[in-house]
């Protein structure tokens, strides 16, 4: 799920293991000529600790939270999950003590296939519980940025001027359900 930079920081923050990835795997394999293929996934949690470091290297909560400012400078976008797969090929478990935190291209991304594939494929991409999107209308312009290639599954829409999010969403944290829980892996 696509999430502002504070969200970012907040998981970061509170993670007792962060790993920053050498490389960004969607980038390489790509062949990407618009982003940086240097600037990986962080991977936060107690199950990080099981990646192997030719993929990442482990990091402070400092070096992370640079990297995911680096990322965010490059016009990366943070999408943030507990993903199934990275357990898997990273041999990284139990994936409920892996949190993965992706800085995604527009061109290169993994999860930019989502609005093209089959419903049996994307209806088994959840929201993580207590997630939702909010928009603050009050600071809202309606200039519509937000819906033009923002959202990697297309749940932004324009409508009478203002962002929608449709049910598509796959979310963002609304951080105040998460600052009353602690965060511990």
């Amino acid at each position: 799920m696509i999430l502002p930079y504070q969200v970012v920081e907040y998981f970061i923050e509170k993670a007792s293991y962060r790993v920053v990835m050498n490389f960004c795997i969607c980038r390489a394999s790509s062949n990407c000529k618009n982003y940086p293929i240097n600037i990986g996934c962080i991977f936060l949690g107690e199950a990080a600790k099981k990646i192997d470091s030719w993929l990442g290297r482990p990091v402070t909560k400092e070096e992370a939270l640079e990297h995911a400012r680096k990322a965010r400078e490059a016009s990366l976008v943070h999408m943030i999950g507990r993903e199934k797969l990275d357990t898997i090929w990273l041999g990284a478990t139990p994936g409920n003590k892996l949190l993965t935190i992706c800085n995604c291209c527009p061109c290169c991304c993994l999860w930019k296939i989502l609005p093209h594939v089959s419903s049996k494929i994307v209806d088994k991409v959840k929201k993580m519980p207590d997630v939702t999107v909010k928009i603050d209308y009050s600071k809202c312009v309606g200039c519509g940025i937000c819906a033009n290639n923002v959202c990697f599954v297309d749940a932004i829409h324009m409508i009478n001027g203002k962002p929608v999010i449709t049910d598509d969403c796959r979310a963002t944290v609304d951080v105040s359900k998460f600052a009353r829980r602690e965060l511990s892996n």
